[in-house]
């Protein structure tokens, strides 16, 4: 029999980002439980929530249905649901019904975090504690299933973005989806591989990434070709 753990923890600055770590199936039999619990969060008032799925075999439509399901309220209340650490088996689906055009999707939950504090306006280079202390997991038994330019804080942002002050934050410990962009603002011209090279840089902090995640993170923003670079940097 193969079932759902959901374990609940807090991180972030001030602790106050919820990190949902999922563990097992997300299908029709347990999603429900992945529902509620991100229902709970949101009646709580928390709208800055992070889901690790690491541990996660399969995602069903259903499963999927639960983030998509909840992202716009989320959004209109100011904050944002991230998936983090997705099986490449589950990330190819994700990508192929195009979720990633709806979802925030990160490869570690350092980046996510980070992320989720600048939305906020925090400066994450005072912050000390990126660690997290989940509750103990609910568990269900059920049958197998079949970025674009630093903006200041008094603009308005739109969903799944986030902005920050460009003099207070060194780019060194910018997530990598605004490493990328602050790289094709100042060069629209640099592909995959130049990109690769630049962020090996000081001022990127020696970001050693693979050229696959930097295709993958360009694809995220839509600026995967030449022509959408520019369109991107003509914009700033």
């Amino acid at each position: 029999m193969e079932g759902i753990e959901i374990s609940l923890g807090q991180v972030g600055a001030r602790r106050d980002i919820s990190m949902l770590t999922v563990k097992g199936y997300v299908d029709t039999m347990t999603c429900s439980l992945l529902l509620n619990r991100i229902t709970e969060l949101l009646n709580g008032g928390v709208f800055h929530i992070i889901v690790d799925m690491a541990q996660v075999s399969y995602v069903s439509s259903a499963g999927w249905g639960v983030f998509v399901g909840e992202i716009k309220s989320i959004r209109e209340k100011g904050g944002d649901l991230k998936i983090v650490q997705m099986t490449p088996e589950v990330y190819d689906v994700f990508e192929m019904l195009e979720f990633n055009k709806i979802l925030s999707y990160y490869e570690s939950i350092e980046e996510a975090i980070n992320d989720s504090d600048l939305s906020i306006g925090l400066d994450i280079t005072k912050s000390v504690t990126r660690s997290y202390r989940p509750e103990a997991p609910d568990v269900a038994k059920t049958a197998p299933s079949v970025a674009q330019r630093p903006v200041q804080k008094s603009e308005a942002r739109d969903s799944g973005q986030f902005s920050f002050n460009k003099s207070k934050v060194d780019k060194k410990i910018l997530p990598l989806t605004e490493k990328i962009k602050l790289a094709i603002i100042e060069d629209p011209r640099r592909g995959v591989f130049k990109l690769k090279k630049e962020l090996k840089k000081e001022r990127f902090g020696y970001t050693k990434v693979s050229a696959l995640r930097i295709y993958r993170t360009l694809r995220k923003l839509s600026l995967e070709d030449k022509d959408k670079r520019y369109r991107f940097y003509r914009s700033r």
